[in-house]
């Protein structure tokens, strides 16, 4: 799709928790339909980093009104993810990562009212995670 170079923010990615024991690490994505979604819309947001998938209920969703698991997104039908809009992804990943390079690749698959088969968007980008 055209708008999937644009899903991650190659400038977000840090880790979370304490700087001595961080306890995952999160980044700032996109979405890449045109229009907007409903949070329940959204199917599945799969994260991997450096090519290691990362599973389901370590992921959360933030899109500025409180963290939500993706369980807690299916039944979300008061809250809206904009097109342009950013919000945050977050992973729990006891240690979170070391500084440097690192592949991070994020898959959403959306269901869009007027289609009859879900809209699949795909970004991948090195990153570098700061000091």
């Amino acid at each position: 799709m055209m708008f999937d170079r644009y899903l991650i923010d190659s400038d977000s990615l840090h880790n979370t928790g304490p700087v001595q024991a961080p306890t995952g690490f999160a980044f700032t994505a996109r979405l890449g339909y045109y229009r907007g979604l409903g949070l329940s819309m959204v199917e599945e947001l799969e994260v991997s980093i450096d090519g290691e998938p990362l599973p389901r209920s370590a992921v959360r969703f933030d899109e500025g009104k409180g963290a939500l698991t993706l369980d807690e997104m299916e039944t979300c039908y008061d809250r809206r993810w904009g097109f342009g809009a950013p919000a945050t992804i977050s992973v729990e990943h006891p240690g979170g990562f070391p500084a440097g390079e690192h592949k991070l690749s994020l898959r959403q698959r959306l269901r869009v009212s007027y289609m009859p088969f879900p809209s699949f968007n795909f970004d991948e980008k090195t990153v570098t995670l700061a000091a």
